[in-house]
C-alpha cells in the first residue's frame, strides 16, 4: 500500500524594492486623504477549521496558548524520547553492541509521523507492510539505542525502568504509534502481555496528570483509556501540535 506524501509550503514572495528619486527631482505632492478606506488585500487561503488545534485558543477567553511544563514543545527531541514507543506497543532488541527499536502501526499516516520524529532525533528508520495489512516501522541497529535497551530489557522481558516517567515528547511518540480517539476519550494502546509492565506505565501516566483506566480487552488489545474532555485536553497540551500527516480527528484537541 503506497504512502501519500505531505503538502508543500508555498514559496515566499519577494519584497518590493524602492529606489530614491534622482537628484533635482521635486518632492512628490502629498495627496489629501479621500476619506475612503483602502481596498482589502487578498491573503493566501488558510484552513481555519476548528478541527485544527493549532488555530484554536487555549480557552474561551481567547488568550494565547502557553507552553506546558514537560510538554513536547518545551525541549529538544532526544533518543531518550523513544521510551514513549516502548510504553506502548514498541519493542527493543539487542544485537552485539547495537540495538534496534520496532513498532507495528495500523495506519499509513502513523508511518509518516514516526519516520519524521525519528529523523528529528538522528535515528535512521525504514518501514515495510505486514501480512495483516499494517506497517512495521524499524530503526537501524545502532549504538545510540543501546542505553534504552539496557534500561528496558531484563533478560527476555521488556519492562519500564524504575521511576519511569512520561513527558510530552514521549507521549507524542506513543500517541503517534498507538493513540486512538474514542470521543470524548482517548485510548493509548499497550504492548506485550505483562500486567506488571502495564501497571508501571499506568503509574507514569498518573504522575503526568493522565490517570487512565486499564482496558484489557477490545480491538487493538489492551489500552489505557484517558477519559473525559479535561484529561483529553491535558493530553493535547502535553503532546503538542498535530503533525501535518495526522487526520484532525486522530489527534487530541485543546478545546
Amino acid at each position: 500500500m503506497p504512502l501519500s506524501g505531505s503538502g508543500e509550503t508555498p514559496a515566499a514572495q519577494p519584497l518590493p524594492v524602492s529606489f530614491p528619486p534622482p537628484a533635482g527631482t521635486p518632492p512628490a505632492r502629498r495627496r489629501r486623504p479621500s476619506g475612503r478606506r483602502p481596498a482589502p488585500v487578498d491573503a493566501p487561503a488558510h484552513d481555519d477549521s476548528p478541527d485544527d488545534p493549532s488555530l484554536v485558543p487555549a480557552d474561551a477567553t481567547g488568550r494565547d496558548r502557553q507552553l506546558v511544563f514537560f510538554g513536547a514543545e518545551t525541549g529538544e527531541p532526544s533518543v531518550a524520547d523513544l521510551a514513549g514507543l516502548l510504553a506502548g506497543p514498541g519493542e527493543v532488541h539487542r544485537m552485539g553492541g547495537t540495538a534496534r527499536l520496532s513498532v507495528v502501526v495500523a495506519a499509513a499516516w502513523r508511518v509518516h509521523v514516526l519516520v519524521t520524529e525519528l529523523a528529528q532525533r538522528g535515528v535512521r528508520s525504514n518501514w515495510a507492510p505486514t501480512e495483516d495489512q499494517r506497517y512495521a516501522v524499524r530503526t537501524a541497529y545502532t549504538r545510540t539505542i543501546v542505553p534504552l535497551a539496557a534500561a528496558w530489557l531484563h533478560g527476555p522481558t521488556q519492562h519500564p525502568p524504575p521511576n519511569f516517567q512520561l513527558d510530552g515528547r514521549r507521549l507524542r511518540l506513543w500517541l503517534a504509534a498507538a493513540g486512538v480517539a474514542d470521543p470524548p476519550d482517548f485510548l493509548l494502546h499497550l504492548g506485550g502481555d505483562d500486567p506488571a509492565r502495564w501497571a508501571a506505565v499506568g503509574a507514569a501516566l498518573a504522575t503526568a496528570g493522565l490517570a487512565g483506566e486499564l482496558v484489557a480487552t477490545g480491538p487493538g488489545g489492551p489500552a489505557y483509556r484517558i477519559a473525559g474532555r479535561h484529561r483529553t485536553r491535558r493530553l493535547a497540551e502535553l503532546v503538542g501540535e498535530r503533525p501535518p500527516a495526522s487526520p484532525p480527528s486522530a489527534w487530541p484537541s485543546r478545546v
